[in-house]
């Protein structure tokens, strides 16, 4: 009995440092550098800006976790990588200013900001 009770007080409170330690996103963080890194760079290639009120919250979902950019032929993940912002930081400040924030974040941030922006989300945004 008492083996079982410890098992239970062990498991709860893995899952309360699990809880206490799960990162909360940031949409406002996930815009500037949308904004600043991703529609920049759209904006110089034949495909154009992409506005998150061009796509709803399940196109947005489905897209980030399919990770296909280019028409399959790149990672979306490489372009919020640590890499790709060291890469562009001195042609671009908000590469810079995120240079050291671990991938996962900058990923979740800007995902945040594609869902509350999306066609169907909390606030639909264009990239004007």
């Amino acid at each position: 009995m008492t083996i079982i009770k410890s098992l239970t007080i062990a498991a709860v409170l893995s899952l309360f440092a699990a809880s206490a330690f799960a990162y909360d996103a940031n949409w406002k963080r996930g815009r500037i550098y949308y904004r600043s890194v991703c529609t920049s760079c759209h904006v110089a290639q034949p495909v154009g800006s992409i506005n998150p009120n061009a796509r709803t919250v399940a196109e947005w979902t489905a897209y980030l976790a399919a990770d296909k950019h280019a028409k399959g032929k790149e990672s979306v993940k490489q372009y919020v990588s640590k890499a790709y912002r060291a890469s562009i930081k001195a042609s671009n400040k908000a590469a810079e200013k995120f240079a050291d924030v671990p991938d996962e974040e900058l990923a979740a941030d800007i995902k945040a900001f594609l869902i509350k922006g999306a066609k169907d989300g909390d606030s639909p945004a264009s990239c004007s």
